[in-house]
């Protein structure tokens, strides 16, 4: 409910591309999926060692925390862009 109303707020006020960047960890969490189970049914081979990718990088030896604060500190940076983007009157 929360997601859909936001996104709603986002279209009335015709900033959907700031939503994007604002939740683009999200999509890139998303994203990391489709293309996992996508390129796996055309090839039967695997880009990430697995999906989503937060777990992909525990794979590679990231400890939860270590994966937790990184994400913590792209989405700053992130939340960050999408507030510069907005102009204010």
């Amino acid at each position: 409910a929360m997601g859909g109303l936001i996104g709603t707020v986002a279209v009335a006020t015709k900033h959907e591309i700031v939503l994007v960047i604002v939740g683009g960890l999200f999509v890139v969490e998303i994203l990391s999926v489709i293309i996992q189970v996508g390129y796996f049914k055309m090839t039967g081979k695997r880009v990430f060692l697995m999906a989503p990718i937060h777990h992909h990088f525990e794979k590679l030896g990231w400890t939860e925390s270590q994966v937790v604060i990184r994400f913590w500190i792209i989405a700053v940076i992130l939340a960050l862009v999408g507030l510069s983007t907005l102009k204010l009157r």
